[in-house]
């Protein structure tokens, strides 16, 4: 007998923001890949997001109120369903600003699909973007979408979160990219460049490549300092933690190079003009570092993924983007990325 297909959460994000637009259009545009999805979040800026989208003297697109995911089979053609989580909105929140009502809305949609994949009710979750000064304002302990999720799969596993290690890829069709570490300052993204955290990348990036590609992956690293830290001459971090983290990598079979100066090993690990790159990912030594090269080529065709959770999710690569929230102008392509990447992921 065949199981059944579960159905892919995405959460709606801040409402202030583009998500509830970048998903109406969604699902408008590709009613094929939305098929089999449903949004969790709030019903009135939902409808607004909708409505802002409409022709003159078009109705919206309606949206469909689910009770639970096993409603979804029910949903007529043509509908946006939606699960209603946290108390609906009286009013909604003002377009392009931020709010703690809206970072409120943004967390409790986050939380039950994080809770409902790791209960193996939805076969995956894409998150719409959040704004992490709204969620601030709003109590949330944690800065972003990838610790809210670590958190949520420590506390279903009885771990503490310090062993549910997570690392951000950014990917698109041209470059993969890990990073050691994600939303701290420069100052503490440079102590965080240890072996054992460095290490640690490698092993999780390794893992979850080896998963997506069907082979043993291949992994440059990106040194810390310029020139890779030439010998000793700009900085000893790839002597002292690099270097001696992709040596124990290789000791346990892991096909991880470097260190190599940073301002050039993305050149070579793209995929151009229909040629492989040298490299399948490069790990990189924090934020801005490996998201610059992935963002530059293209926001709009990049895809957040999140490794080492026990649940596949996915993102948009691109913020909540204030200045053109509630104008119907903000493109879903990412999203629309997004969502092929978490059917990939959960084989669906």
């Amino acid at each position: 007998m065949t199981a059944p297909v579960l159905p892919i959460a995405i959460t709606q994000g801040d409402p202030a923001g583009v998500g509830g637009e970048i998903i109406a259009k969604a699902f408008r545009d590709d009613p094929e890949l939305t098929s089999g999805c449903f949004v969790v979040g709030d019903l009135a800026h939902m409808r607004r997001a909708v409505a802002i989208l409409a022709q003159p003297g078009e109705l919206a697109v309606p949206v469909a109120v689910l009770a639970s995911p096993a409603d979804l089979a029910q949903v007529p053609p043509r509908c946006i369903p939606l699960l209603q989580v946290g108390t609906p909105a009286s009013a909604c929140v003002a377009w392009g600003r931020v709010d703690a009502a809206a970072g409120h809305i943004a967390a409790d949609a986050v939380v039950w699909a994080a809770r409902a994949a790791l209960q193996g009710e939805i076969a995956a979750l894409v998150t719409a973007p959040l704004h992490k000064e709204a969620l601030s304002a709003a109590g949330v302990a944690f800065p972003g979408h990838t610790e809210l999720l670590q958190a949520e799969a420590a506390r279903h596993r009885g771990v503490p979160v310090a062993q549910m290690p997570v690392r951000m890829m950014l990917a698109n069709d041209e470059l993969r990219t890990v990073l050691v570490s994600i939303h701290v300052s420069l100052r503490d993204a440079i102590a965080a460049v240890t072996r054992d955290q460095v290490l640690q990348t490698l092993r999780i990036t390794h893992a979850a490549l080896q998963g997506m590609l069907g082979r043993l992956p291949r992994i440059a690293v990106a040194g810390l300092n310029p020139h890779a830290g030439e010998g000793g001459l700009f900085g000893r971090e790839e002597i002292e933690s690099i270097a001696p983290a992709i040596a124990a990598a290789r000791a346990e079979g892991i096909d991880a190079d470097g260190p190599h100066p940073p301002d050039t090993i993305f050149m070579r690990a793209r995929a151009a003009h229909g040629k492989a790159g040298a490299f399948d990912v490069v790990v990189a030594m924090y934020h801005d570092q490996g998201l610059i090269p992935v963002k530059y080529l293209g926001v709009e065709q990049g895809v957040n993924v999140t490794l080492g959770l026990p649940l596949v999710r996915t993102s948009p690569d691109h913020g909540t983007a204030f200045d053109i929230a509630g104008t119907g102008r903000a493109d879903p392509t990412s999203l629309l990325q997004a969502l092929r990447m978490a059917r990939r992921l959960a084989g669906g």
